[in-house]
């Protein structure tokens, strides 16, 4: 009986087992392969996704850089809005005396 129970459990083993077994071994093996390959491929796709906006980012800030005024241009039109500001606030005083001098002889 002995016999009998060992020669099922080799047949078992060598007919069910290993052919399964194998198949599961074969099956991570590639599924590994195809993992390792997309990986490959979504890491070269992300490169260049990141290359062309990297070089749409430059392109940006050159265009920023063209078309926006520098520094000393800001200062000098500030120069002269605080001057013509400043101008119009002594036309304005001026104003204000004449009519406050008109309103003192009226009465």
């Amino acid at each position: 009986m002995n016999t009998l129970l060992d020669s099922g459990l080799i047949w078992w083993i060598t007919a069910v087992d290993l052919p399964a077994m194998s198949a599961l071994f074969w099956l991570i093996w590639k599924g590994r392969q195809e993992s390792g390959k997309s990986i490959g491929i979504l890491h070269d796709n992300l490169e260049l996704r990141c290359s062309q906006l990297r070089e749409a980012l430059y392109a940006f800030k050159l265009e920023v850089a063209k078309s926006y005024a520098s520094v000393t241009d800001v200062r000098d039109l500030e120069e002269r809005i605080v001057t013509h500001l400043l101008r119009i606030e002594t036309k304005l005083d001026q104003t204000a005396l004449k009519a406050e001098a008109l309103r003192s002889k009226q009465e």
